[in-house]
């Protein structure tokens, strides 16, 4: 029961963390010093996406469900819990570098709008 607990764990932090690689910026213009934060957790994001990596959170994820005696999955979080849920089976590995640019065009959109109201208070 532990190791299924500790899995399901591992989904909520997964799932915050890519929430906060997509929007952490946005937060960033509330509170500044996420700023710290955000860009190194957003270049990891983009980065497993375009690279085709899989998180070290995935197989820490299937391996306390096999302790559970739970079937394991196969790809990564973003196939397994959020493609299956937006997008039809079978797409190809283009959807991860639509997945990447959209992350990294919120991200820069949204540090653009942060040095603007930094430029804006320097005035």
């Amino acid at each position: 029961m532990i190791y299924r607990l500790l899995a399901d764990g591992v989904v909520v932090v997964h799932g915050l963390f890519v929430a906060f690689v997509i929007l952490g910026a946005f937060l960033a213009l509330r509170w500044r010093w996420l700023v710290w934060l955000h860009v190194p957790a957003a270049i990891w994001g983009v980065l497993i996406e375009y690279a085709g990596w899989i998180c070290p959170l995935t197989p820490l994820e299937n391996s306390l469900r096999a302790h559970a005696g739970e079937a394991a999955y196969s790809g990564d979080f973003i196939q397994h819990y959020l493609l299956g849920a937006l997008y039809p089976r079978g797409l190809a590995r283009t959807t991860q570098y639509v997945l990447g640019s959209i992350a990294l065009l919120v991200n820069v959109v949204a540090y653009a709008l942060l040095m603007r109201r930094r430029n804006d208070k320097r005035e």
